[in-house]
């Protein structure tokens, strides 16, 4: 008797339309402070306007887009304070997750993997959700559920950030060194000295992702 193979599972017609808008805000397909109407995108992904609906309210909740009364939905908007407070929680909360992962001696393949994966990324959104799913991979086995689920809770907003700021001045490469020197004391065990080099990570991004308003920051605290 012969059996035929069971089915790849189809992913959901809401995550379908959740990671196709995803992918097209972090590329820059749907602009900052563009409106999306649900009947206009069921259209484009040929759904229903339910599973939109969905995928809507999903990336409110992880900040990626805006809902409001009056103006509908629309893509969040990037600018320097939105990114220090996203950047800010994560100066806060990573690096010491990260630490006790370190410390745990954790397994690290899927930070590896995520990294090779973040190398021959083909696009901007390809690449920072590699990113992003590298620094989950680092933080993820730090044994704090609790701590894991606040550092999730930004993860969108931190590669829409980075997606406006490679837009912007394209810094992706030296990161990426970062995030090998990030790996390399991982994988040597140095709990301490990858919290630093994670802490000098994060806290540079802004800085260069947004000199003139950060110069300016500095100066009204002189």
């Amino acid at each position: 008797m012969t059996f035929n193979p069971l089915p790849v599972p189809i992913p959901s017609r809401t995550q379908f339309v959740l990671d196709a808008i995803r992918h097209a805000i972090l590329t820059g397909a749907l602009s900052p402070g563009q409106a999306l109407v649900e009947v206009d995108l069921a259209a484009r992904f040929g759904v229903s306007k339910t599973p939109v609906r969905e995928a809507l309210k999903t990336l409110a909740g992880t900040g990626l887009v805006v809902m409001s009364q009056y103006k509908g939905v629309t893509v969040r908007r990037v600018d320097a304070d939105m990114a220090r407070e996203v950047y800010d929680v994560r100066l806060l909360l990573e690096p010491e997750a990260v630490r006790r992962t370190i410390t745990q001696r954790a397994d690290l393949a899927a930070a590896e993997e995520a990294l090779d994966r973040s190398d021959r990324a083909k696009d901007a959104a390809e690449r920072s959700l590699a990113n992003r799913e590298f620094h989950r991979a680092l933080y993820l086995p730090c044994g704090n559920p609790l701590l894991t689920r606040m550092l999730d809770e930004v993860r969108d907003q931190a590669a829409l950030v980075a997606a406006a700021a490679w837009a912007a001045q394209p810094s992706w490469q030296r990161e990426a060194a970062e995030h090998r020197d990030i790996l390399r004391r991982a994988l040597d065990g140095d709990a301490d000295g990858t919290a630093r080099a994670l802490h000098d990570h994060i806290g540079s991004f802004v800085r260069r992702a947004f000199p003139e308003q950060t110069a300016t920051d500095e100066r009204g605290q002189a």
